[in-house]
């Protein structure tokens, strides 16, 4: 079961071209920035979408490290960075999706001229259709 709120610890790396991310417990999940403020943002960006992506894939997330094992270079620092999936899981499931249908020239005149709104009805016939 995926938990709806998660920290891990970033690696910030400071160099003179920006500031690199990476987040030790996730391989791949890496963003990059030019000011703290604006790696902070980057760095909760990059870890909602990729625990996400892995919740997509049914991946298991890893237990974030300690942050007392985990060893910084001089020019690193380390930050956690909490990220709130639920309201993103909710949005996600809620948003519209396009879809093309195909029904009777007759039906469709017929329906036009009522003010029948497809989608709802669509959305209604599913959801008795479904049980739901």
């Amino acid at each position: 079961m995926y938990k709806d709120v998660y920290i891990f610890p970033a690696i910030f790396d400071y160099a003179e071209d920006g500031i690199s991310i990476e987040f030790p417990d996730l391989p791949g999940c890496l963003s990059c920035a030019n000011t703290d403020e604006e790696a902070l943002y980057m760095a909760k960006d990059v870890l909602k979408g990729f625990l996400l992506c892995m919740e997509e894939e049914n991946e298991d997330i890893p237990e974030p490290t300690s942050l007392k094992d985990i060893k910084l270079e001089e020019n690193q620092r380390v930050v956690l960075i909490d990220v709130c999936l639920a309201l993103l899981r909710e949005a996600k499931n809620n948003k519209a999706v396009k879809k093309t249908l195909t029904i009777p020239y007759w039906l469709n005149v017929e329906a036009e001229k009522a003010g029948i709104n497809f989608s709802q009805v669509l959305q209604v016939a599913l959801k008795e259709k479904l049980n739901v």
